[in-house]
């Protein structure tokens, strides 16, 4: 896995892009999985743990309505959390992730290991769904992280 976050980091200092994470379900560890790598300063700008709806609302922007109407884990949430994060932050590559990592919270409509990954770079946006069934939290966490760092390289 760690092969990945130093072909990520290589890419992007070789194209001189920043990147900014808005983490939710992950708790920063996808902040952490590129901050674990040698030179990442060159390129990591900033990361930020908006667990709370409180947070989503007063750090990202996320109007309260959004999560009153869609929930915080919605393609509408993750939408709202990029976009803002990308203005904030100023970086060439912006990563929204919320979702809910279990064992606990899940519903019928939204479902443990239901986890929306958004990416913004320059005016392309891209939100994907994924669903990481049967794992525990942390196999949830870990393959949203795996997700996100895919998505990241695809665009490179």
């Amino acid at each position: 896995m760690s092969n990945l976050f130093f072909k990520i980091v290589k890419l992007m200092t070789k194209k001189k892009l920043t990147v900014s994470f808005a983490e939710s379900c992950t708790g920063g560890l996808l902040a952490s999985s590129i901050t674990s790598i040698s030179g990442s300063s060159k390129v990591f700008n900033m990361g930020l743990v908006t667990y709370s709806n409180n947070a989503k609302v007063k750090l990202l922007k996320v109007p309260k309505k959004t999560i009153t109407k869609y929930g915080a884990v919605s393609n509408e949430t993750c939408l709202s959390m990029v976009k803002n994060l990308s203005k904030i932050s100023k970086s060439n590559i912006s990563i929204s992730i919320t979702g809910v990592a279990g064992p606990n919270g899940g519903t019928k409509e939204k479902p443990v290991g239901l986890v929306y990954i958004g990416l913004k770079k320059g005016s392309k946006i891209i939100i994907k769904k994924n669903l990481f069934k049967n794992k525990n939290r942390i196999s949830i966490q870990k393959a949203t992280v795996n997700q996100a760092h895919k998505m990241i390289l695809n665009i490179l």
